[in-house]
């Protein structure tokens, strides 16, 4: 007589994935909602505070005037009359475009001015002065 002995069923470990996963798409929101997607071009300068600022949300073509007075278009210095020409083919045809200054706050205005005065000449339909938001 043949006795047959009886295997013991094995069973698998599993881990639970699902929980896991609940972790990692967590992780994956909380990382998504804290990270900062702002980015600054050009250089730093320190704006002036204003208690009525509002962010921008169109596109706009952003001009800085750092300590000393110098005009950068993007992170480039720029003379003046380079400016002219430089935003005049930015701004083509389309009359309604915005200029944004970046100022510093510790430039003498009349520079902030020459700058804005030439970008109304090459064809800037608007015109703003960026500040911060005042605490």
């Amino acid at each position: 007589m043949l006795v047959h002995s009886r295997r013991k069923q094995q069973y698998e470990v599993r881990a639970p994935l699902t929980s896991l996963i609940d972790i990692v798409f967590l992780l994956l929101i909380y990382f998504l909602l804290t990270t900062n997607f702002m980015v600054d071009e050009g250089i730093k300068v320190k704006l002036p505070q204003a208690k009525a600022s509002a962010p921008q949300a169109e596109e706009v073509i952003t001009v800085c005037v750092d300590r000393q007075g110098r005009a950068f278009l993007g992170t480039e210095e720029v003379s003046l009359a380079e400016l002219f020409k430089r935003l005049k083919e930015k701004i083509g045809s389309r009359e309604n475009k915005l200029v944004v200054v970046k100022a510093d706050r510790a430039v003498i205005l009349n520079k902030a001015v020459q700058v804005m005065d030439v970008a109304k000449a090459a064809g800037a339909g608007r015109l703003c002065l960026a500040t911060e938001k005042q605490l």
